[in-house]
């Protein structure tokens, strides 16, 4: 254990706190960032009260964690750009563990799932990121952007008549005459501000453009519409450290344990393919390990401070990287924004109108939703478009997670099939009366049936060799079927012999043991090695 620890820490890349980017810091890119930084801290504000409604818990948890998770990972996060805060995907599980046990029990598991969190990026379990293919990526955008997209429709229904629940709102009086053609209204005016503002000037970004213009509408004519404060008072003090009220017993922890186990999954999973898709769009590499660690610190701080926790937010870290967040500095700008907000701005902040809000959202699901995925579709084999569409889906009906694991899972089984149609053979016979089969493709478990399947053990010469120079022995399965083939060859009293092994094939038959005892190089193939096989015993004539 020790020794896996040691590795763990020697292999961990190099953390990266820079503060600048490529180009450095000037006063314009300075600028930049605080206001991109502002124009996050104000799109937060209804997220987090929304999602604290939905985990059943006062808004000022919600507003906490998106403060102390946003703030702490912006200073250690993988991936400058980022923002993280408290989020829906989190806040459904949530609501369960505080209904049944009480806030209390919230915060511990909080502080539980961030140390898993920490194990997890020292344990480099980051790195398995890799494995979410192309296609569960596309689905996953597609099926964020629409979730997004839904969760703007609460704020087309009357104030106050909205019921919110672990399975999102539900009930409420649609807004209907004049207020809604109101509402769409400077919804409209707030996207064609933002679509139009980059054309104009770069000094300001756009959304916070569109936010400051209908705002100022808004509270200049008097217009009657719903505002943040309609949702609820931001208004509250700074957070203070407070140990969970929880017995320090087993009972607690198998509680707690469940719950943050799934939290920490679903966090880490929307947080690494958030630091995905902003490296993307920043071409910068980010350190999945990195922000492991960043994201668990942040969940431990924050369940001692009294917040609801949180990962990685992709809607707000789109809204980061179009204003031109491209540093720390944005993240930090928005997390002290937004205890600003919390400590003396509650009153202003609350008379901005949600419909500015919404308008910026709604470009947001625009911009993220991968709308070239319609040409792919008809472009790519079945399989990936089948996966494309299930993991929209599955993220829209049931959560992120699911979604992402479905697609893997899925992806992996529709690989494996291919490969296991794959296997085929060549024969020819040797100037020495042997027969040659010349085996193409992988021989793992979905092949090995496909492999047996090759031999004609009945009417094959007394001497057969099996060459591998252009396929691998994957696993167990493949060992099981040489296995059965030496033993039929052993049966009719013939001779099977295995040539042209790689040196990782080498090692799963060396390790099997019962099956090989004894192996040459090959000195005209670099990595291989010639085996004689009889059923339990090596024959080492070569």
């Amino acid at each position: 254990m020790k020794q896996t620890l040691l590795n763990a820490f020697a292999t961990l890349n190099k953390p990266d706190f820079n503060f600048m980017n490529d180009e450095g810091l000037s006063v314009s890119r300075i600028r930049t960032e605080l206001l991109s930084g502002l124009t996050v801290a104000l799109a937060l504000v209804p997220e987090a009260v929304a999602f604290a409604f939905v985990a059943g818990v006062h808004p000022l948890v919600g507003l906490y964690a998106a403060f102390l998770v946003g703030l702490i990972t912006a200073i250690l996060g993988g991936r400058p750009g980022m923002i993280s805060g408290a989020t829906g995907a989190l806040a459904v599980v949530m609501v369960a563990l505080v209904a049944q046990h009480g806030v209390e029990y919230l915060f511990a598991t909080v502080v539980l799932m961030g140390l898993l969190q920490i194990l997890a990026g020292f344990m480099q379990w980051g790195k398995f990121i890799r494995l979410v293919p192309h296609p569960v990526m596309l689905g996953f955008v597609n099926g964020l952007a629409i979730v997004i997209f839904l969760a703007q429709m609460t704020q087309f229904k009357v104030p106050g008549t909205v019921e919110v629940s672990g399975h999102g709102s539900s009930g409420g009086e649609w807004l209907s005459g004049s207020p809604l053609y109101l509402m769409l209204g400077l919804v409209a005016l707030t996207m064609l501000i933002i679509y139009i503002m980059p054309r104009v000037t770069r000094i300001i970004p756009a959304p916070l453009a569109g936010i400051g213009v209908v705002a100022g509408l808004v509270i200049f004519f008097g217009l009657d519409v719903p505002r943040v404060g309609d949702m609820a008072s931001i208004k509250g003090g700074l957070p203070m450290f407070h140990i969970p009220a929880v017995p320090i017993t087993w009972e607690t922890l198998e509680i707690i344990l469940p719950f943050s186990i799934i939290l920490a999954a679903i966090g880490l999973i929307e947080s690494l393919l958030t630091l995905n898709l902003v490296g993307e769009m920043t071409e910068k590499r980010g350190g999945a390990s990195q922000e492991c660690i960043a994201q668990g610190l942040a969940n431990t701080a924050t369940g001692f401070f009294g917040g609801m926790g949180g990962c990685a937010m992709i809607g707000q870290s789109m809204i980061n990287v179009k204003s031109g967040g491209r540093t720390r500095i944005a993240g930090i700008a928005a997390a002290l924004f937004l205890l600003a907000f919390i400590l003396v701005g509650a009153p202003i902040i609350e008379m901005i109108p949600l419909a500015a809000l919404v308008g910026v959202m709604f470009m947001v699901v625009i911009g993220t939703f991968a709308w070239n995925s319609f040409k792919i579709l008809r472009r790519v084999p079945l399989t990936d478009a089948f996966v494309i569409i299930l993991v929209t889906i599955v993220t829209v009906i049931s959560d992120l997670a699911v979604a992402v694991v479905v697609g893997v899972i899925v992806s992996a089984l529709a690989y494996a099939w291919n490969n296991a149609r794959r296997i085929h053979a060549h024969t020819e016979i040797s100037d020495k009366g042997a027969k040659i089969y010349r085996i193409q493709g992988p021989l793992f478990f979905g092949s090995s049936d496909g492999f047996l399947e090759l031999f004609d053990v009945e009417n094959d010469p007394n001497e057969v060799i099996i060459e591998f120079s252009d396929s691998r022995v994957v696993d167990q399965s493949a060992l099981q079927a040489i296995e059965a083939i030496a033993s039929k060859y052993e049966t009719a009293n013939k001779r099977i012999q295995l040539r042209h092994l790689s040196r990782d094939c080498h090692y799963l038959l060396t390790k099997a043991g019962h099956l090989v005892i004894d192996s040459d190089d090959d000195p005209d193939y670099g990595l291989a090695v010639n085996y004689s096989v009889k059923t339990g015993i090596l024959d080492s004539n070569h």
